[in-house]
This record gives C-alpha cells, sequence and structure tokens, in this order.
C-alpha cells in the first residue's frame, strides 16, 4: 500500500513539475523520481515479504526486512533532500529565467517562457525591467508579458502597469516550487514512519 502511495505521490509531483516549468534544475529535481522508483521497489518487496510469510521462509522474510531497513533510509534521505533543496530554489529560479531571458531567440526556450510568463501572469524573472536588452529601444517585452496579449503589445510598455504584468516570474514560480518540495518531503516522512510501525 506503501509503495502503490508513493508511485501515485511521485508522479502526481513530477507531472506538476514537469507542466510548470521549463526551467534547468529547476523541473530536474531528482525527488519524485526518486519516490516513484522507491514506490515500485516496496510494492516488489512487499509482495516478496508476503510470499516469505506465506512459505513461512526465514531467508525470504529476512531479506524482506533488510530491504525494507534500506528503502526506509532511502526515503528518510529524499525528505531531507527536499528539504535541502528548499533552500537553493532561490538561486536555482532566478539562475534559470535569467538564461531562458538571454535564450530567448532559441524557439523552444520562447515557447517555454512564453508559456510560463502567460499562465502565472507574471513577466520577466524578479519584473519587467529583465527585457531591456530584448529590443533595441530597451523599453520593450514579449507579447507574453501582457495583461491582454495582442500583436506587438509588449512594444514600449516596459513599465506600463496598465498593458503588462510587472512582477517578475520567480516569486511565482518559487512558491509553487516549495508546496511541491514541501509535500515530497512530509509524504516520504510519513511512509517511511507507516513502514517502521508496521514492520514491528
Amino acid at each position: 500500500m506503501c509503495g502503490l502511495a508513493l508511485i501515485v505521490l511521485g508522479v502526481l509531483v513530477q507531472v506538476a513539475l514537469h507542466n510548470t516549468l521549463v526551467i534547468k534544475g529547476a523541473s530536474g529535481s531528482a525527488a519524485p523520481l526518486v519516490l516513484i522508483v522507491v514506490g515500485v521497489v516496496i510494492f516488489f518487496i512487499a509482495f516478496f515479504g508476503c510470499c516469505g510469510a506465506w512459505k513461512e521462509n526465514y531467508c525470504m522474510v529476512t531479506m524482506f526486512a533488510i530491504l525494507l531497513s534500506v528503502i526506509i533510509i532511502v526515503e528518510i534521505g529524499t525528505a531531507i533532500a527536499a528539504y535541502v533543496f528548499r533552500d537553493k530554489l532561490t538561486d536555482v529560479v532566478d539562475t534559470g529565467l535569467r538564461d531562458m531571458i538571454k535564450q530567448y531567440n532559441n524557439t523552444e526556450v520562447k515557447k517555454g517562457l512564453d508559456k510560463i510568463q502567460t499562465e502565472l501572469k507574471c513577466c520577466g524573472a524578479a519584473n519587467s525591467t529583465d527585457w531591456e536588452n530584448y529590443q533595441p529601444d530597451h523599453v520593450s517585452v514579449p507579447d507574453s508579458c501582457c495583461k491582454n496579449i495582442s500583436t506587438n503589445c509588449g512594444s514600449k510598455a516596459m513599465n506600463d502597469g496598465n498593458k503588462i504584468y510587472l512582477e517578475g516570474c520567480q516569486p511565482v514560480i518559487e512558491k509553487i516550487l516549495r508546496q511541491n518540495i514541501l509535500w515530497i518531503a512530509v509524504a516520504a516522512l510519513v511512509i517511511a514512519f507507516i513502514e517502521l510501525n508496521s514492520s514491528t
């Protein structure tokens, strides 16, 4: 049961991170993937333990206990890694967004950043002035920053709060990631606690 819970949680968090972000380092968080792998392994180990108990095989039951102990250690490690990663989010998100702004001419980067700015209703990393080198006039932003998107709506609108979103994307993305990472850490610790109690 714990294995299935970990698989579901890991898949949900991975999908949320993948659909929300295209930032290098931020969407590549390994914690959800670790939870999915651990969930699959726990599922098979539990089956192994049930077979050992049913056949009353000492070797299988002992192996089950050892493998379960290793899994609990991995889950606690995942929770710690998720908690530690929380403190590095600001730098990872800021660096990722600024790199994307520099590479905005790349079609994939443009598509990803436009999606982020449109869906999260934000502009730039810290604020709209991060786009000062977007056009030679130094006062234009991409159309994805506009409140009502239309062709060239971001032209000469860098500081116009009526036309564009002035707030940067970093705080919004950071909030989403912190929520997801907190859920991973809490779930991993709760499931490890349940496994400890059920194995004694």
